[in-house]
């Protein structure tokens, strides 16, 4: 398992991309949730942040926790927090949770 904070970028289209992978578990929540305040939170940072979930192999329930603490993070702040390409298994996570009312879901 990597040990490493997400990487982020601004895309071409002015979207703040923030790219996770690996397993996101209780252990690295935290860097997680670290990496999307800053994205959301720093000054001039774009209006949209995405999340890219393609790498990301397995999420807990604290993986889950700091996306939605960042959605709410990001409704504060004024932004919109979307998630790009997530596995079978989060999108299980999601659906079982009720949280897949709570975030736009994109396959690009």
């Amino acid at each position: 398992m990597e040990d490493h904070e997400p990487d982020m970028w601004v895309s071409s289209g002015g979207k703040l991309v923030v790219q996770v992978g690996g397993e996101m578990d209780i252990d690295r929540a935290p860097m997680l949730a670290g990496a999307l305040h800053t994205a959301i939170t720093q000054p001039g940072s774009p209006g949209e942040i995405v999340v890219d979930l393609a790498q990301m192999s397995f999420c807990d329930s604290a993986g889950l926790n700091a996306l939605v603490q960042a959605r709410r993070t990001a409704e504060d702040h004024g932004k919109h927090l979307t998630l790009r390409a997530p596995q079978p298994q989060f999108l299980r996570l999601l659906k079982i949770t009720g949280a897949d009312a709570l975030f736009p879901i994109t396959d690009t």
